[in-house]
């Protein structure tokens, strides 16, 4: 049989060894039913084993970082609950109004209670081109006050307008003293300055406002 020739080439101590048909059917068979066991049952466990750990690693990294987010899970509410309320606190800063004339409505009128607080008299109210600045918008009116006899009324004023609750600032500012020799006696002008969000919407391809022919 050239099967039990080829085996008892390769392991000459089975040359002494007889073989009947029968039984090395038998042999072979067990061989090829133990590499069948070997290839379809226990490879496929060690795999699923292998990818099952892999899993397993990958899910304990997952609960640490969980668990590490759970720690500080305090910290974070507490810093997104700062965030807003700074967000909030800025946008009560703003003046009021979603058009530019309804900002520099409510600027006028802040101004006019200050103005009337400390006896400064304004003569003269303009609204000045507002500004487009990123998404927000800064308003300006231009105001010209009457004599004033006092000097702390007047810085009086300027402190106000610079530390109003709402975002305010005199961009410039023209003073005139009307007698050298009394120096209180001051008239001149201001442009006061506030910001409202910006509410224009920029068409596609385009400036904002632009025109199409």
């Amino acid at each position: 049989m050239n099967i039990l020739a080829t085996i008892r080439e390769k392991w000459p101590f089975l040359r002494k060894v007889t073989f009947s048909r029968k039984k090395t059917l038998r042999w072979i068979g067990g061989i090829a039913i133990l590499l069948l066991v070997l290839v379809f049952g226990v490879l496929p466990l060690v795999d699923s084993a292998k990818k099952m750990k892999e899993q397993i690693f990958l899910k304990k990294k997952t609960l640490e970082k969980y668990g590490k987010f759970l720690q500080n899970r305090k910290v974070i509410e507490e810093e997104l609950n700062q965030a807003m309320r700074q967000y909030e606190r800025s946008q009560q800063r703003l003046l009021l109004g979603e058009t530019p004339q309804l900002g520099a409505a409510s600027l006028q009128e802040i101004v006019k209670r200050l103005s009337e607080k400390n006896g400064v008299g304004v003569r003269s109210f303009r609204i000045l081109e507002p500004k487009e600045i990123n998404s927000y918008r800064k308003i300006s009116i231009h105001i010209d006050f009457n004599p004033v006899n006092s000097m702390l009324n007047l810085s009086q004023f300027i402190y106000d307008i610079e530390h109003n609750e709402k975002e305010l600032m005199i961009s410039e500012m023209d003073l005139l003293v009307m007698n050298p020799r009394a120096p209180n006696n001051i008239q001149g002008s201001l442009v006061i300055s506030g910001v409202m969000k910006s509410t224009q919407i920029k068409e596609k391809g385009g400036k904002p406002n632009e025109k199409k022919g």
